[in-house]
């Protein structure tokens, strides 16, 4: 079975839904704690999380994840974990609070390695160089659409948010979001069928709406926070 090993260094996390959907925490030095009181490495505001709840660390160039015997229990991609060895891509449910773990390079990466058949980096041996040298998320995202949306990837580039807006436009704008995001929220925590039978994705699909739902839920921050 493929292993993929994250960078032993350093680690990414996006917080896609609770109070604190939208935050983006770089540049993580394992080990680390997430919790709800102070002394975390990540301190997030949920009353379902316990005082420290999970805790990450670096273990034979792999990430484990091992649960603090929480009251309300961890999950990983869905499922109840006590320990479990991440990968980047993974969906970890705390709580109320969802974290993406890895950034968006190293996910692109993972995505091309399965694309390729490319294992090279799975000994552990991955660098800052070899992932700026892959192909962007975007494409990666989108690799098995037809050449017409491929030619013209440039449209699905992230906008960037209006400027000057009015606090009523700003108020607008956040509730479109807040649309979007809870229908995201209600498709990723559901089984979609038809009739008996259960649609599946891909692991890049579902990489694609668990982006989506990242950036949706960064831009609400944003409107929220503006600079």
């Amino acid at each position: 079975m493929n292993q993929f090993h994250p960078l032993p260094d350093s680690l990414t996390l996006r917080v896609l839904d609770g109070a604190d959907r939208g935050r983006i925490y770089n540049d993580l030095e394992l080990p680390i704690t997430i919790g709800r009181e102070e002394g975390n490495e990540i301190q997030l505001n949920d009353e379902r999380i316990s005082r420290f709840h999970v805790k990450l660390q670096l273990d034979h160039e792999q990430v484990v994840l091992t649960d603090l015997e929480s009251t309300n229990g961890t999950k990983v991609n869905g499922e109840e974990v006590q320990i479990r060895i991440l990968r980047y891509g993974d969906l970890i449910s705390v709580g109320r609070s969802v974290l993406l773990f890895g950034s968006r390079d190293q996910i692109a990466d993972r995505l091309q390695q399965q694309r390729t058949g490319d294992t090279g980096s799975e000994s552990g041996g991955n660098t800052d160089e070899s992932l700026a040298s892959r192909a962007d998320l975007g494409f990666e995202l989108n690799y098995d659409d037809d050449r017409e949306i491929q030619a013209a990837l440039h449209v699905l580039d992230p906008p960037e948010m209006p400027s000057r807006l009015s606090p009523g436009q700003a108020a607008q704008l956040a509730e479109v979001m807040e649309f979007v995001h809870a229908r995201l929220r209600s498709l990723m925590n559901s089984s979609t069928k038809i009739d008996t039978d259960t649609m599946g994705l891909s692991f890049r699909k579902w990489q694609s709406l668990l982006d989506l739902q990242s950036r949706v839920s960064e831009y609400i921050r944003r409107i929220g926070e503006p600079e």
